[in-house]
């Protein structure tokens, strides 16, 4: 119940958005070298000392350094993988650099625009790359878009927020606490599951430029929801990611407050803590979150 694959947050297809990209570019590749071939054989060297020099003065591109980078840290990634603090840091390092212009965004997009208050805001997702090992994209959110609260099973996130003011609200599981099945679902459930205690991990405002956001397995707020207070956006890296065949959906949830349930007579916590609690109750995809799939016009990955 309540299990969504990663298509339903991400929309379809955009590996196939992402191969026209590369064949565009190829094919722009092939023009130009045909071109170079009409020049007379003096001009073909020079040329081919230019890009030699070229070649050693190529600055390579802060996305292309994210995958790269990627693929050594995240080449073992299995489900509850987590990387060691080294390649942790070295990930947040350059995903801290990452800047809206890197990946060819600009808060002037029509995505970025303000819609109709009588409905939820549509969220697009840009498909940057996906493996079995990891994956790049970024959700770019009007003002008062919501990323419902949803997990990250088995999985390491880094999340950066490249521009604008985005709330954030996180939850990890409290282990050993009782879950408590005798709650009732909201009416708009098909029908009753029970309940279990988290903790509040954030809750609070985050403002680009500001660090990077990591999510872990079992801590760091592996259960999350975004709100965009201003219009924003966020590179996220998954590693590994959303995967149905091994075990890992996205699973929704609604947050009631920790007094709602009889079950908070079966844990001792203080009166004045008990509002960094909350019990979390697992809840389908809600019908009113609307993620479409756009192009991804920044800088081409070369993947070899």
């Amino acid at each position: 119940m309540g299990r969504a694959t990663v298509a339903d947050i991400k929309g379809r297809d955009f590996s196939e958005l992402d191969k026209e990209a590369k064949e565009n570019t190829e094919n722009t590749n092939k023009g130009s070298n045909t071109n170079k071939n009409r020049n007379t054989t003096t001009s073909d060297s020079r040329g081919r000392k230019n890009r030699r020099r070229q070649k050693k003065t190529m600055v390579v591109h802060p996305v292309q350094r994210l995958f790269d980078a990627c693929k050594d840290v995240f080449a073992h990634a299995g489900t509850g993988f987590v990387p060691p603090p080294d390649k942790i840091e070295q990930l947040s390092a350059l995903l801290d650099d990452i800047k809206p212009v890197d990946v060819g965004l600009s808060p002037r997009m029509s995505f970025f625009s303000p819609q109709a208050a009588r409905r939820a805001p549509t969220i697009t997702y840009l498909h940057i790359h996906e493996c079995e090992k990891f994956s790049m994209g970024i959700f770019c959110l009007p003002p008062s878009g919501v990323l419902p609260l949803h997990n990250h099973p088995g999985m390491t996130v880094f999340s950066k927020l490249l521009f604008g003011t985005m709330h954030i609200k996180s939850y990890d599981w409290v282990v050993g606490a009782p879950s408590n099945a005798s709650a009732v679902a909201e009416p708009s459930q098909t029908q009753c599951s029970e309940v279990r205690l988290a903790k509040v991990k954030v809750d609070s405002n985050l403002t680009a430029p500001c660090k990077t956001s990591i999510l872990y397995p079992a801590d760091g707020g592996n259960m999350h929801c975004f709100t965009a207070v201003t219009a924003c956006a966020v590179l996220d890296v998954l590693g590994p990611p959303y995967s149905d065949a091994e075990g890992r959906h996205c699973t929704y949830y609604l947050a009631y407050p920790f007094t709602k349930f009889s079950g908070d007579e079966q844990v001792s916590i203080p009166d004045e803590e008990k509002d960094n609690y909350a019990w979390l109750q697992e809840r389908d995809k809600p019908e009113d979150l609307v993620v479409k799939g756009a192009l991804y016009t920044g800088p081409v990955i070369r993947e070899n």
